[in-house]
């Protein structure tokens, strides 16, 4: 008989209220007659439990915008972390597969989840997180962690859903402080953004595709605007593209660019491709309805001028507590619409503030608006990468929150006037592109921000080395300390 490589794995089970630990052999042995006996495993129940916790856990992550990286990082320590020493996890956007192979005398166990909603509850993704840390540090059965888990999915979310919509309405009114709006103007684009948001919840409930859900957002907040403009109940000097490029931000904020870029660094191009799919049709919906309501206000003889699409006025040094202070509020009130825990939302208020005064700084200095982009969203995601984990946020809340005052609302709009309005194709396109390349550097600055920060974080193991990318979810290491 010939010995290959020893190794131990450890599985928990919890027996009245003591807990024990037990050493199941992996040792892989070869006899004469060339049969192979792969690692001694636990029971069909247990192994069918454990994959299920795996598959449930990985699909909280995935409709949370985690990466397929952290999705398979995650299932792949937990059942580790049960004994379960040889999985394979496929994540293919809308659907999960995990297989447990099981030597060459049982037949494999696969089994399949399938994603269907995307709901951003980030006190779950957190709780979740938590409760992986609890099993790869084996703390807790397969039995109690799947009871937990359920506890968790099943809960409602940790603030009622006005509290939401008046979140997402102060994440307007803060956008428009920073497109250079007065306290009338943001008042009316908070107003404009909880319609917004009240009626599309309507829609969601009766299953509305989110393409129009998103063409009718961007319709309504142009639509009220341009009417408010038509009938003269606007205040003189107001201008009502700021309004609706900070409607155009909130709804921005909702689209998964962070995930799609990290997806695609990390080689999940299956995935990747999935999202960006998905982020083009919800793009595409919202410019069509910004698009239509536009045609709509030129049709009916509305006099919008020229200037309300123009750039707002540079930043003066004297204006950056103010910015910070607008930078902060939005981050803060996009984590809270999104149901972040209170330590979160302080995380992403830092974020905020930090990311903007680093844009405004930059741009004061002559940078221009993508280079100037690019490097604060590269700051927000080496920031947050080295200080989330030390406390228990996930750093894709704090990515996700921290680039949303950074978002091209006011280039969108703008491009979409000089569409629609100017009939200038080629400078509207032009516009255009520069918005989408703003909002992809941003993407991708925060993911190589994450990854700068591996070599100064703590605890860094193989594991993570091993998927070649950044990690923005789940744990860092197995729970199998071999692979690190």
């Amino acid at each position: 008989m010939r010995l290959g490589q020893r190794a131990r794995n450890v599985f928990w089970w919890r027996e009245g209220s003591h807990r024990a630990r037990v050493a199941l052999p992996t040792e892989v042995r070869t006899t004469g007659n060339g049969r192979v006996y792969g690692p001694e495993l636990p029971d069909d129940a247990t192994v069918h439990l454990v994959l299920d916790l795996a598959l449930r856990i990985g699909e909280v992550q995935m409709s949370s915008g985690a990466g397929a990286a952290d999705v398979t990082a995650t299932m792949l320590a937990v059942t580790n972390a049960y004994g379960l020493p040889r999985c394979e996890v496929d994540v293919i956007f809308t659907s999960i597969t995990v297989c447990c192979h099981r030597g060459t005398d049982a037949a494999p166990v696969a089994t399949l989840r399938v994603v269907r909603f995307r709901n951003h509850d980030y006190t779950r993704l957190a709780a979740v997180e938590d409760l992986v840390r609890r099993i790869t540090n084996g703390d807790i059965s397969a039995s109690d962690a799947y009871a937990e888990l359920d506890s968790i999915t099943t809960a409602p979310h940790p603030y009622p859903r006005w509290v939401s919509t008046a979140a997402l309405a102060g994440m307007a009114a803060a956008v428009s402080l920073l497109l250079g709006g007065g306290l009338v103007l943001s008042l009316l684009a908070a107003g404009v953004t909880a319609l917004i948001d009240r009626v599309n919840r309507v829609l969601h409930r009766r299953a509305l595709p989110l393409f129009f859900q998103y063409a009718v957002g961007g319709a309504l907040g142009t639509g009220v605007m341009s009417a408010l403009y038509a009938t003269g109940l606007l205040p003189t000097g107001i201008r009502p593209s700021l309004a609706i490029a900070a409607s155009i931000v909130v709804v921005l904020a909702g689209l998964s660019l962070v995930s799609v870029v990290q997806d695609a660094i990390t080689g999940f191009n299956v995935t990747a491709a999935g999202r960006a799919t998905e982020l083009a049709m919800m793009s595409v919906g919202l410019v069509t309805g910004v698009a239509l309501a536009l045609r709509t206000a030129v049709w009916l003889g509305v006099p919008i001028s020229a200037n309300s699409a123009s750039d707002p006025l540079p930043p003066m040094p004297s204006d950056l507590p103010l910015m910070a202070a607008a930078g902060a509020t939005t981050s803060a009130c996009f984590a809270l619409a999104s149901y972040a825990t209170l330590r979160a939302l302080l995380i992403a208020a830092a974020a905020g503030a930090t990311g903007l005064t680093s844009h405004v700084v930059l741009t004061l200095f002559g940078f221009e608006t993508l280079v100037a982009s690019a490097a604060a969203a590269i700051l927000i995601g080496f920031v947050g990468g080295v200080i989330s984990r030390r406390l228990r946020v996930p750093p894709l809340v704090v990515a996700v929150s921290g680039i949303t005052p950074l978002l091209p609302g006011l280039p969108t709009y703008r491009g979409l006037f000089q569409l629609t309005v100017q009939n200038d194709i080629g400078v509207g396109l032009s516009t255009l592109v520069l918005a989408a390349g703003v909002a992809m550097a941003l993407a991708a600055g925060v993911v190589l921000g994450e990854y700068l920060a591996q070599p100064v974080r703590t605890g860094l193991g193989r594991l993570e080395r091993r998927l070649a990318g950044p990690r923005m979810a789940g744990p860092l290491r197995p729970a199998d300390r071999r692979l690190e």
